[in-house]
């Protein structure tokens, strides 16, 4: 079987410009590109695409149907521009035993996960990934 990696998102919205703008402002990409109608942010290695379609509404209807996680160097800066741009959480950044989660709300509904691991944390998960592959 060939493998296969998850390089992409597709997320739609009835209002693309302001999604894109909420994204770019609140979690600095490293790269930010208009692709024919797509706005296109490169987060690492990963490509988030904005676009519109016509069979969706304006806000999520299930938005923890899908949540994007975010990886990020210092939780609690982003979560200081994302307070300063007036984001809505659903659970405010909390440490967790040295790392950080919370789960900001996008203007369209979607949830977005902002993440930071502890170093002990990431070695510890990488630590336990080793064992499995044994």
């Amino acid at each position: 079987m060939a493998n296969s990696s998850l390089g992409s998102m597709l997320l739609s919205s009835t209002d693309p410009k302001r999604l894109h703008t909420w994204y770019a402002a609140a979690l600095a990409p490293n790269d930010d590109a208009q692709l024919d109608t797509y706005r296109v942010l490169k987060f690492g290695e990963f490509y988030l695409m904005i676009d519109t379609r016509a069979d969706i509404t304006d806000k999520n209807p299930e938005p923890g149907r899908m949540i994007l996680n975010f990886d990020v160097d210092d939780a609690r800066a982003v979560a200081a521009r994302l307070n300063s741009m007036g984001a809505a959480w659903l659970s405010e950044l909390e440490d967790r035993d040295g790392s950080y989660f919370g789960t900001a709300i996008d203007p369209d509904g979607n949830y977005v996960q902002i993440i930071q691991i502890s170093e002990e944390h990431r070695a510890a998960m990488e630590q336990q990934q080793a064992t499995a592959k044994e």
